[in-house]
């Protein structure tokens, strides 16, 4: 199995909301023959045991109950999803539908009543499944149990501010894997066009559109290495590519053309959208979504975007201490490696998290106050050397707040820093 198809294969288990069911189906079946056997091999006390009507009505009512209960977790589950991608932001879905938590309770749900069906038809005048009836009853209140743990999670998952912890947490796995990604043994970031020495020995082209997912950066390495040559990635993680575009350009080496484009195009993961797993900024990009989405006129919410304030800030906190991201100065990155990837600097993270908030929150007096409170924070946080561009962003600040406001009388409100938005003291 290549890289690639791994990569696709664990992002696809991980979304997926049948393949834990269906273990839990097969679970469930298996379970309900083991306590057959059981029966057949332990003596069960008399308070366990039941007449074959009892038994059988028990075990329907159990596989009628757990089905309703099944269908009522499906719709609960489509009304967070409803609500979510309107209130929110459609890319938040790709973390909700990962939730273990929904997935076990659908396996449990599907396993019990596999399990009653191959208790019920075994029920029979002399021959009752004492043990397993008993079972399907605590199956029963586990299922129960795990519903409310779903409803509670669910529900509280709903607030604005748990989506922001959510994509922040994700965003921060994700910086740092990227940091282990670039060391001793992994490529060289580079943030200028590279065109390398001369025309490329082989140019490796995308065989269909798609969004570059991740890529095996220690097995580029190790081609690299192993055929002498160099290899320049041409686009970042997260970047679209169409059908025939270059991924990828060799120098030099032996490697023979086309087993050596095969290789290399199963080392660099393509999918519908893009993932957090190697692209850190695309959950500050979530971040965003979320915020600006509140300030539309639709659902005018300051507050909520504040909010999301709080986890950006501590987000591009990570960002800017990361040596992953750099900004003006020499490429990052161990020099002596043979593998050249596209890498993010500080300034184009900074712009993506901060610009669209700015200019859609200007009018908000409670916006513009945490925005300035976050990049005053933010400036002594980072080192010096990236700290100019924290300084560019509060002077796009102030122009416009200056164009917002004007000689209006909020203007040297709105101009302040207010770690709370509106109503926080004055910390030192």
């Amino acid at each position: 199995m290549t890289w690639e198809l791994s990569f696709r294969l664990r992002q696809y288990l991980k979304g997926s909301l049948w393949v834990l069911p269906l273990v839990g189906a097969v679970a469930g079946f298996v379970l309900g023959h083991l306590g057959l056997w059981l029966d057949h091999s332990v003596d069960v006390p008399s308070y366990w045991q039941y007449t074959a009507p009892t038994a059988t009505t028990v075990l329907a009512a159990i596989i009628g109950a757990v089905a309703a209960l099944a269908g009522f977790v499906v719709t609960v589950t489509v009304l967070v999803v409803q609500m979510a991608t309107s209130t929110f932001s459609a890319r938040y879905m790709r973390l909700f539908y990962r939730d273990r938590l929904l997935k076990t309770l659908l396996a449990a749900l599907v396993g019990t009543i596999t399990f009653s069906f191959s208790l019920l038809r075994r029920v029979e005048g002399d021959s009752v499944p004492d043990l397993g009836v008993t079972a399907s009853g605590a199956l029963v209140a586990l299922n129960l149990l795990l519903f409310l743990l779903f409803l509670d999670r669910s529900i509280h998952r709903l607030r604005p501010v748990a989506v922001a912890a959510l994509a922040a947490e994700a965003g921060r796995r994700a910086i740092e894997g990227a940091e282990r990604s670039t060391g001793p043994d992994g490529p060289r970031l580079v943030f200028e066009r590279y065109d390398g020495p001369g025309q490329p020995a082989l140019v490796v082209r995308s065989t269909r559109a798609g969004a570059i997912q991740a890529v095996d950066a220690r097995g580029l390495v190790r081609f690299a290495r192993a055929h002498g040559c160099v290899l320049v990635l041409r686009r970042p993680v997260g970047d679209f590519v169409p059908a025939g575009a270059a991924l990828l350009d060799v120098f030099g080496g032996n490697a023979e053309p086309v087993r050596a484009e095969r290789h290399l195009r199963s080392l660099i993961a393509l999918g519908d959208e893009r993932t957090i797993e190697q692209d850190p900024t695309f959950a500050v990009r979530v971040l965003a979504d979320v915020a600006i989405k509140a300030l539309s006129p639709a659902i005018n919410d300051p507050t909520t975007a504040t909010q999301v304030l709080d986890h950006l800030g501590d987000t591009l906190q990570l960002f800017g201490a990361s040596p992953a991201y750099a900004s003006a100065g020499p490429d990052g990155g161990p020099p002596e490696s043979p593998v050249l990837v596209p890498g993010r600097r500080w300034e184009d993270v900074l712009r993506l998290g901060v610009t669209e908030i700015r200019c859609y929150g200007a009018s908000s007096v409670q916006v513009t106050r945490r925005l300035r409170a976050m990049l005053e924070e933010l400036h002594d946080a980072v080192p010096p050397e990236r700290r100019a561009a924290v300084a560019e962003e509060l002077g796009r600040l102030d122009a416009t707040v200056a164009q917002a406001f004007g000689s209006d009388v909020d203007a040297e409100l709105a101009a302040a820093a207010d770690h709370q938005g509106i109503g926080g003291a004055w910390v030192a």
